[in-house]
């Protein structure tokens, strides 16, 4: 890639980025996010493993994730080409709240949605004895179920996710059973009607109070 008519590398360019992060004169999102877009406009024609290779720079040296994680999903070729591999490695050490909804929003959802993922990855992670993969499979069934990015509502895999979790009490974890049923209840109210009956007595109190809630008045925490 050139940039100013020099050739430029990944790494160059993942360090510029870091730079100009750090001398933000205010740390917050936007700002952040701002500068993000700046790169993808500069990167737009770059190839997808110019992109990956400069997103693995930000995650791996800089800890820059969920930049990372956006520069790959608004590099419509650099997405394209993310497989199960890459997905596992980008979802490398995802240890918060903010890590795996960063990651499962972004990146697995998505790719998961287009293709790119198999029902029996998600599952794996389901099954995972980490609760942040976890909670990765469980947010990213929300890909699925979101009409204003393209989600169709997919109640099968919604469920089978749902199904492995339902009795797992990690805080982490319920919340995000009851993000994942809450979205589907727009696509079909009945099968997460069904869910919540067939498991009543193991479900946490959090994910019946809040999806009951959606079901009954469309909000999850009603006035």
């Amino acid at each position: 890639m050139e940039q100013s008519g020099n050739p430029i590398d990944a790494k160059s360019l993942a360090a510029a980025i870091d730079v100009e992060l750090r001398n933000l004169p205010v740390q917050n999102t936007p700002n952040e996010r701002t500068v993000r877009r700046k790169y993808s406009g500069q990167i737009k024609q770059a190839s997808p493993e110019f992109v990956l290779e400069m997103a693995r720079e930000l995650f791996r040296t800089y800890g820059r994730r969920w930049i990372a994680y956006e520069l790959i999903q608004a590099h419509k070729a650099a997405f394209r080409s993310l497989g199960e591999a890459e997905l596992e490695e980008f979802g490398q050490g995802i240890n918060s709240w903010g890590a795996v909804d960063a990651f499962a929003r972004t990146l697995s959802g998505p790719a998961w949605l287009h293709g790119q993922a198999s029902d029996e990855l998600i599952l794996k992670w389901a099954r995972s004895g980490d609760l942040w993969w976890r909670r990765a499979a469980l947010v990213s069934t929300v890909a699925w179920n979101v009409r204003s990015q393209g989600g169709p509502g997919d109640a099968p895999r919604t469920l089978a996710v749902c199904h492995l979790l339902v009795a797992d009490h990690e805080d982490m974890v319920v919340k995000a059973l009851s993000w994942a049923l809450r979205e589907l209840v727009i696509h079909d109210p009945d099968a997460v009607k069904v869910f919540l009956k067939e498991h009543e007595d193991v479900l946490a109190s959090r994910v019946k109070y809040e999806v009951g809630n959606k079901l009954r008045t469309g909000l999850k925490n009603p006035r």
